[in-house]
């Protein structure tokens, strides 16, 4: 059957069989052979007095398929393996360490069998319960439990749920509003406008953005007044509250969100070091402005810039009710 299976593969491909593609066709007497679905080295499973031994090959793109698809179901059926269940709390807008201090109490109080976990990423940390057991509703029902628990302690940090994105979650509350956003970016270079418009149908709700790298072009697009840019300088309350005002005139949108900032390395002051960034959102109601003080790293820099300004959107226009 491997040796079938490698010949239908090449030929579906129009390559020649090789003596090499043969000799991959020969396993040993005693195993059963996986099949690869997407190459041709087969997995091997064993079986010798109680014990399995699984060989697989190496490329994650030929092992990742068969892993999920055979071997786990195989172990599945010969052993009694408990349940694990897991979910994940998606937040924004703290750090680990400020996080943890806020469920401390919760964390503190977990049964044995449940697990927290905490899994930063720039801008973002996911927080895993995890829990395992014999009844899969029971497990499930406590997970919910702790995640409610977990809500109503953070509520304002927790966006979502299982690996959703704030660019997502942004997406989909502007789209059952019907309301539009733009953007002006200066420190984020358009990676504010990257994460909007990586969500399929995000031509919906999103018009457009100015990226507004120079002062010429903040003056001449955003109608920023030279003279508050030679006052307070492009990295200025007052200038990101004009550049927000002045994309939302320009596109016409019910939102607009602005950066202005020192991503890094250099660039830095006294009075405004790297990692210095303004973030504004211009609506009917009026302007909002955030500062924030981040590190030196410019990737990471723009990036927790770009999530911070899509969560104070979210925040603006959520209704805050979330349940587990």
């Amino acid at each position: 059957p491997t040796f079938q299976h490698i010949r239908q593969l090449f030929k579906s491909r129009n390559y020649e069989v090789t003596p090499v593609n043969r000799q991959q066709a020969e396993i040993p007497e005693k195993c059963m052979p996986l099949l690869n679905e997407n190459g041709t080295a087969p997995g091997m499973w064993f079986e010798e007095n109680g014990k399995v031994i699984v060989s697989m090959p190496g490329v994650p793109f030929e092992m990742q398929p068969m892993l999920l698809n055979q071997v786990i179901p195989r172990l599945q059926d010969k052993f009694e393996l408990p349940f694990i269940y897991h979910k994940t709390i998606m937040t924004q807008g703290l750090g680990e360490s400020k996080l943890a201090e806020r469920i401390q109490e919760i964390e503190d109080h977990l049964p044995k069998h449940i697990k927290l976990a905490y899994l930063p990423q720039p801008g973002i940390v996911r927080l895993r319960l995890s829990a395992s057991g014999k009844n899969r509703t029971v497990l499930e029902d406590e997970i919910n439990l702790y995640c409610r628990k977990l809500l109503a302690e953070i509520p304002e940090l927790v966006f979502g749920y299982d690996d959703i994105t704030l660019e997502e979650v942004v997406g989909k509350l502007l789209s059952g509003r019907k309301q539009s956003l733009s953007t002006a970016e200066s420190c984020t270079g358009g990676y504010l406008a990257h994460l909007i418009t990586s969500i399929p149908g995000s031509s919906n709700y999103y018009f457009g953005s100015v990226i507004s790298y120079s002062n010429d072009v903040k003056i001449r697009e955003l109608r920023v007044s030279p003279s508050d840019l030679e006052k307070y300088g492009a990295v200025s309350q007052q200038v990101v509250e004009q550049m927000a005002k002045g994309v939302r005139e320009k596109f016409k949108t019910d939102y607009s969100l602005a950066t202005s900032g020192i991503a890094g390395p250099d660039g830095g002051t006294k009075e405004k070091p790297v990692g210095t960034i303004w973030i504004a959102l211009a609506s009917e109601k009026g302007v909002q402005s955030k500062l924030l003080h981040q590190g030196e790293h410019r990737g990471r820099n723009i990036r927790r810039a770009a999530l911070e300004a899509l969560n104070i959107l979210r925040l603006e226009i959520s209704d805050h009710t979330k349940t587990c």
